[in-house]
């Protein structure tokens, strides 16, 4: 036996660990088709989107891979001050939200799906940070503001956001037009391509294909 041989330390309980088993779960559970309403359901947690069609070249290289183009959480209570949120349903309300914001931007809505995971607020952002981290979803990173909610008269009069100067149409107000749409298209390809090269090297297991519930007839 070689004299510099340690056995691999392993810590099950690490915060490393259990995100990755958390993104390990997550990906299991079925894509869900987003083009009608989505059925009400209770609970907050760790969700995703994804682009599974041929029609929109800018994510047609994502459309096979379990990569997202954008990851995020709805918890429970509020990061900032700690008290419960009222809404009963605030990962549905949040899917919800998107839905409306990928149509109002001119995306055809039959081609994307969603994944989500009902989970404790600790763990939810856990999963969250590891999927942006492992992924940097398109829409995390290079086209930034898809998540953002109008709110007060400053809110709304701020600059167009990246994903809404590419995706242009959402019922909200901006401050002008400020980014450069074709110089935007061409990092988030660029991104996109990086993305689809660098894919077999997250350290959890990807799922082999799609499980896919279709939610589109009764």
């Amino acid at each position: 036996m070689s004299a510099e041989y340690a056995p691999k330390r392993f810590d099950p309980l690490s915060t490393e660990q259990i995100a990755n088993t958390i993104c390990e779960t997550f990906e299991r559970q079925p894509l869900v088709s987003m083009t009608h309403e989505i059925p009400r359901f209770e609970g907050s947690g760790l969700y995703a989107l994804y682009y599974r069609g041929a029609s929109v070249d800018l994510y047609l290289p994502l459309a096979t891979l379990q990569i997202p183009v954008y990851a995020g959480q709805a918890l429970s209570s509020n990061t900032a001050t700690g008290e419960r949120v009222r809404e009963r349903y605030p990962l549905h309300s949040r899917l919800k939200q998107h839905r409306l914001s990928i149509m109002e931007g001119g995306l055809p809505i039959a081609e994307f799906r969603f994944r989500a995971l009902l989970l404790p607020d600790v763990h939810a952002d856990l999963g969250e940070n590891a999927l942006r981290v492992g992924y940097t979803p398109v829409w995390n990173s290079k086209l930034k503001g898809f998540g953002s909610k109008e709110q007060g008269a400053t809110t709304r009069q701020s600059k167009k956001s990246k994903w809404d100067t590419v995706h242009d149409g959402r019922r909200r107000t901006h401050g002008g037009v400020v980014h450069d749409i074709e110089k935007l298209i061409a990092e988030a390809e660029a991104h996109v391509a990086r993305q689809v090269s660098d894919y077999d090297e997250l350290p959890w297991p990807h799922p082999a294909t799609d499980s896919y519930l279709n939610l589109d007839t009764p």
